[in-house]
């Protein structure tokens, strides 16, 4: 039924947007109607190159996932854990976190260069700081009963961490992983347009904005980062309802 929904407001907007055009109140030159757009979207994903530099920006990101959840995770469980680490790093990660990652786009093309490093780095700066914020919260929201009965079992520390404390917190760290996801696509595709990298989407809108002033292929350029986005979030939505329905089930019993 939400999906239903999704796509009547989707369909109605498309409408909206075709009429407008085809009424002549925008210049087709300068804004192409959907029909246009999606035309050209089918004879891009017949175009080896087009598939490369989605391919490009897909694996960018995929990457840079993979490392932002390995510094996160155990980052944020260790400051979560441990009450004088995370104040002794506080003033550092508060002076980090609101930098925004564009703004490091020279320094980072300087130092590493405009190679896939350059939006993987920018990326992983980006999307570490979601998940290691709801790791830290995750951690604090964990019932101290539950830790205390199994100390007084006599349960190790570490064996706390993975059977009491990990299960507990996985919900919130997944959804911090989850808003990372959306975060580190929308870098990793900024970056290539800004900082114009050899292959991606971002290079390829750069490229069709730039060079040939084709919008058709900008906005089919755009399309395409907007739907591996909604397919990558949709994804995500749905593992996390699979993996965490007891959570949901705890929800509605409490609510």
């Amino acid at each position: 039924m939400r999906v239903v929904r999704n796509l009547t407001g989707l369909l109605g907007f498309l409408l909206i947007w075709e009429a407008i055009v085809r009424a002549g109140w925008v210049d087709q030159t300068d804004l192409p109607p959907p029909t246009v757009v999606f035309a050209r979207i089918g004879q891009l994903l017949g175009d080896v190159e087009f598939v490369r530099d989605v391919v490009a920006s897909a694996l960018a990101w995929l990457i840079a996932m993979a490392i932002s959840i390995a510094i996160a995770v155990p980052a944020g469980l260790l400051l979560g854990s441990v009450r004088w680490l995370r104040e002794a790093t506080k003033a550092i990660v508060e002076f980090l976190r609101p930098i925004p990652s564009v703004a490091l786009i020279p320094l980072v093309l300087i130092v590493i260069g405009g190679g896939p490093e350059a939006k993987i780095f920018l990326a992983v700066y980006a999307s570490v700081w979601p998940i290691l914020f709801n790791t830290i919260y995750a951690m604090a929201e964990v019932d101290p009963l539950l830790v205390e009965t199994a100390r007084s079992y006599g349960t190790p520390r570490s064996r706390i961490l993975s059977s009491v404390v990990l299960p507990h917190s996985a919900p919130f760290v997944f959804t911090g992983i989850r808003m990372a996801a959306a975060i580190s696509l929308i870098l990793v595709i900024s970056t290539e347009f800004l900082a114009g990298a050899k292959l991606g989407i971002g290079q390829f809108v750069l490229e069709a904005s730039s060079v040939s002033g084709r919008m058709d292929l900008v906005l089919a350029g755009t399309v395409v980062a907007g739907l591996l986005g909604f397919i990558v979030n949709e994804g995500l939505e749905r593992l996390g309802r699979r993996l965490f329905r007891w959570n949901e089930a705890d929800e509605g019993a409490t609510a």
